[in-house]
């Protein structure tokens, strides 16, 4: 009999899943496979929040398998010996999987082909099931890869994406292939309380409702901090629960100014992958230096102390924090000024806040974190890597009632819209009774520091 083995990474579901679909296309055996892989453990991702997001994908797949006769098998293990393993007991000829862009992603693929050839089978590796346009698919003329992204999303939008592909009817799962239990949800100690709930089902019936109706107000109320405008739907994509090429078939069927504006922030994402494919070193290193010397010390430490607590003084930036705390995400918009005030207003490494992120934020993942704060940085791809976003005016301007300052920074509940933003101009014994911190930095001593450290003085 005919057996492939779909190996599940960061594709956690059974709609528009281009290697289920070529396996069970062959009307033979597939064993659906994950593997949890002690080296994410090592590197740090394995966090509580992606944790618990990762238990609910797998519980929901299993589901979704079994609705279908079949079973998700979970190992334990390096992900080349556990794949190897299970293709000899389920005497398998082939082994699918998603590409991926990350140095360690390519690398395991490479393993993984090499000792699967050594074994007699074949590994198949499907381009766009994680991303729309595969990275390297459109290039300028001298370059591997789009540095602005501009110019990529003109050549990104000239691509049209591949056919959705539906769910298999049926999975057959041959017999004697042994699977560890699910993994459970761990428990509470570093989990946001405010966590969304992960899974295919509940990533589908997300974008439903985001395609219903409130997509068509996207490119009006995106930046609305308290109006909670944007479509949640990013820890699916950083999971794989939705395929980011089925929501923009979607999104484009919904039409409208809305659904353009939604499209091009998928494009971003795409942007992302194909810099970091073509420039690996740039999750850890600069894209494109500055020469920064960043700050350290006891100074620097305890402003990255007051930022991580949403203890700034500066209610816009703390209110983010404290939404990410609680949630395990941040609203667009807030991710920005959160990023930017750290690296240039503080003038502390991108890479210390790229890592605070990476312990909280439930959509994680090396790309679209790394090279934000790169971009927020300066140090990334923005066209202008000076800019210095003022965290009163974007607040005023993004938040103008303080309803989201109010919302997350319960001591300035009691304060209107400008008091929220700007509470150290209260009278002293106002500000007093507020109990909430001073500014760690006065906003035009941090640009004249960031100046003096670019150069730009």
């Amino acid at each position: 009999m005919h057996v492939s083995v779909v190996l599940f990474t960061a594709d956690l579901r059974l709609h528009d899943h281009p290697p289920l679909r070529a396996a069970s296309d062959g009307c033979g055996y597939v064993v659906p496979l994950f593997v949890r892989d002690p080296a994410v453990d090592r590197a740090g991702f394995a966090v509580p929040n992606r944790l618990a997001f990762l238990a609910d994908c797998l519980r929901d797949l299993d589901a979704g398998l079994r609705a279908r006769g079949g079973r998700l098998v979970v190992r334990t293990g390096d992900v080349v010996e556990q794949v190897c393993r299970v293709a000899t007991e389920a005497d398998a000829d082939e082994v699918h999987m998603a590409a991926d862009v990350s140095a360690y992603a390519r690398m395991r693929e490479e393993r993984l082909r090499r000792a699967l050839e050594a074994a007699g089978r074949r590994l198949h590796v499907h381009e766009t099931v994680t991303t729309v346009v595969p990275p390297g698919a459109v290039t300028p003329a001298a370059s591997d890869h789009y540095a602005v992204f501009t110019p990529y999303f003109r050549q990104w939008s000239q691509s049209p994406p591949r056919t959705v592909r539906a769910a298999p009817r049926a999975v057959r799962v041959p017999d004697g292939v042994r699977s560890a239990p699910l993994p459970a949800r761990p428990g509470p100690t570093g989990l946001s309380p405010g966590l969304a709930r992960g899974g295919e089902r509940e990533g589908r019936e997300r974008l439903a409702a985001w395609l219903r109706a409130p997509v068509a107000h996207y490119a009006d109320r995106h930046d609305d901090l308290a109006g909670d405008a944007t479509s949640r739907l990013s820890p699916h994509l950083h999971f794989g629960t939705l395929s980011p090429n089925e929501v923009v078939h979607r999104a484009r069927r919904a039409g409208g100014p809305g659904a353009e504006s939604f499209v091009r922030q998928l494009a971003w994402r795409d942007f992302h992958r194909q810099v970091l494919a073509a420039r690996p070193a740039a999750a850890a290193e600069d894209y494109r230096t500055r020469h920064d010397r960043w700050r350290a010390g006891p100074g620097a430490d305890a402003d990255t102390e007051a930022w991580r607590t949403g203890r700034t003084g500066f209610p816009v930036v703390d209110a983010g924090m404290r939404q990410l705390r609680h949630e395990g995400w941040m609203h667009n918009r807030a991710r920005l000024l959160t990023a930017g005030f750290l690296a240039k207003t503080l003038y502390v490494d991108w890479r210390v806040g790229a890592r605070h992120f990476l312990g909280l934020l439930v959509d994680g993942d090396v790309a679209n974190n790394q090279l934000n704060w790169q971009w927020a940085a300066g140090t990334g791809t923005d066209t202008r890597p000076h800019r210095l976003l003022n965290p009163v005016v974007q607040g005023l301007r993004y938040d103008p009632d303080g309803a989201y300052v109010r919302r997350w920074v319960p001591e300035l509940a009691g304060l209107p819209g400008r008091s929220a933003h700007e509470p150290w101009k209260l009278p002293a014994a106002d500000r007093a009774a507020l109990g909430y911190p001073a500014p760690v930095v006065g906003l035009a001593a941090g640009l004249a520091r960031f100046r003096r450290a670019r150069g730009r003085e």
